[in-house]
């Protein structure tokens, strides 16, 4: 039974963080993608580049990303566990 609970719970734990990385990973890629607005852009251009907010915001959600990531891969952790024979 404990190893159907863990196998459960990794591929949940898989399915929704590789889903939820692949969300945030888009929002973070798409302001990149798209021009924008051209008086913002020119007003952000003059600040050093740890002081903009696109780049800050990107950093933030690629970090979000890959923490969603590493909870995919501790599912798949997991998974693998639960087929070792005790």
């Amino acid at each position: 039974m404990a190893h159907f609970v863990l196998q459960l719970c990794g591929t949940t734990a898989v399915a929704i963080a590789a889903w939820r990385s692949y969300v945030v990973t888009r929002e973070a890629v798409g302001p990149l993608v798209h021009d924008g607005d051209p008086t913002r852009t020119a007003i952000e251009a003059t600040r050093r580049i740890t002081d903009r907010p696109r780049v800050r915001l990107f950093a933030r959600r690629l970090a979000v990303a890959i923490g969603w990531l590493a909870v995919a891969m501790y599912g798949l952790f997991l998974i693998v566990e639960s087929q070792v024979p005790a």
